[in-house]
């Protein structure tokens, strides 16, 4: 994912994250979620993406937002330089990437026989995300494929969001079929107690953030444990938790397998935040096993 000036998530370059990942591995998918366009020109996303492509083929998810990712004072950091583009050029955007990528600039476009480099037989699949029916609308205007984050919105109208997308679908060149996955905020440990003792990090600071106080990271677990809540803060933190997938292997995995259900999707990315690396890495490990994933030969 892309933030910017944000002390909880280091994730301000994610093609190059991609591209380290790429260099380690030789199976799995990897994916931006995602590249914030605005950000940035269309032309040179393309061609970072072209890049990846040449390096992983077939291995490359282009994941496209528009969110900042940032404040506003960062984003306006973020915007210096020439030929800035306005919130507004969003649709615009993401239709030249797609054109530079396809080789598809039409006649009377400013840039037209510009190519995004290296060439080659294949692309990156591209994905449009989102969390509410604007995107979900020109996800399926342009026959893209739409990743909905249920984390961010998950108050109970991401299936209806979803079930828009699909009714909506037009078949493009690049995607016949509407195609869908979603990310959700989940944390998996040996018990539902010690589940909840981990959460906690992450609740107190979500808690911070909503209060509008800086946090200088993901609080300690020692830290959010003793602090003492008032009882509206409590009442948030109980909501946090009730929109979150927490606890042991059993309780998560029926809790993921049930939104998969609810949305009517096959693919879950999950969304883990722990002070603790060893927390989060051992989150994976366990739903790995209760989902029956083994490493192939």
């Amino acid at each position: 994912s892309e933030h910017h000036n944000h002390p909880t998530i280091v994730g301000t370059a994610p093609e190059i994250v991609m591209a380290a990942i790429a260099a380690r591995t030789q199976r799995i998918r990897i994916g931006s979620a995602g590249i914030m366009l605005p950000h940035y020109s269309a032309f040179k996303v393309a061609e970072v993406f072209r890049v990846l492509d040449a390096l992983a083929p077939g291995r490359i998810d282009m994941g496209l937002g528009r969110a900042p990712g940032s404040d506003q004072r960062t984003s306006a950091a973020l915007a210096l330089g020439p030929g800035a583009l306005p919130l507004e050029a969003y649709p615009d955007q993401v239709a030249d990437v797609i054109r530079y990528m396809t080789d598809t600039v039409p006649q009377g476009h400013r840039f037209v026989g510009i190519r995004a480099t290296p060439a080659s037989d294949g692309m990156p699949t591209p994905w449009l995300l989102g969390s509410a029916y604007d995107s979900a609308r020109f996800a399926a205007e342009q026959g893209l494929a739409f990743s909905f984050a249920h984390f961010i919105s998950p108050e109970g109208g991401g299936p209806r969001v979803v079930q828009a997308y699909r009714d909506a679908f037009r078949p493009s060149a690049l995607l016949q079929e509407p195609l869908v996955n979603v990310g959700v905020a989940a944390l998996c440990a040996e018990t539902d107690a010690e589940a909840h003792r981990i959460g906690m990090s992450r609740h107190l600071m979500r808690l911070r953030r909503a209060e509008g106080r800086t946090s200088p990271g993901v609080p300690s677990i020692e830290t959010a444990l003793a602090t003492e809540f008032s009882e509206p803060e409590l009442d948030y933190i109980r909501y946090q938790q009730s929109l979150a997938v927490e606890g042991s292997p059993e309780r998560v995995r029926a809790g993921l397998e049930e939104l998969a259900a609810e949305y009517g999707v096959d693919e879950l990315l999950l969304v883990t935040i722990t002070h603790d690396y060893a927390h989060r890495l051992r989150s994976y490990e366990l739903l790995a096993e209760a989902f029956d994933l083994t490493p192939r030969d």
